[in-house]
């Protein structure tokens, strides 16, 4: 299952967030969101779990969660909206 995370601080690493999730069962992959240009985080991103059980319970154990001084917002990944095509 794939799961948001928002509202993350711009020094957090792919490793935080991976030991964040752990406890909950297998995390396949952590992707942070950057700026193209800057390479600054957006403040959002992506972890990849197998399984709905151990991603439900991570979304339920760490939503509203602190990191960094900030409350994380974790819930499941939305499909990314069609866009038309560019000529």
């Amino acid at each position: 299952m794939n799961i948001f995370v928002g509202n993350l601080g711009p020094d957090v690493t792919e490793t935080e967030i991976s030991d964040l999730f752990k406890p909950f069962g297998q995390v396949v992959s952590v992707q942070l969101v950057r700026e193209l240009f800057t390479g600054k985080l957006k403040g959002f991103g992506f972890v990849e779990m197998p399984g709905k059980q151990h991603s439900l319970a991570a979304i339920a154990g760490l939503n509203g969660k602190e990191l960094a001084g900030r409350p994380l917002t974790v819930n499941e990944a939305r499909p990314r909206p069609e866009r038309g095509r560019r000529r």
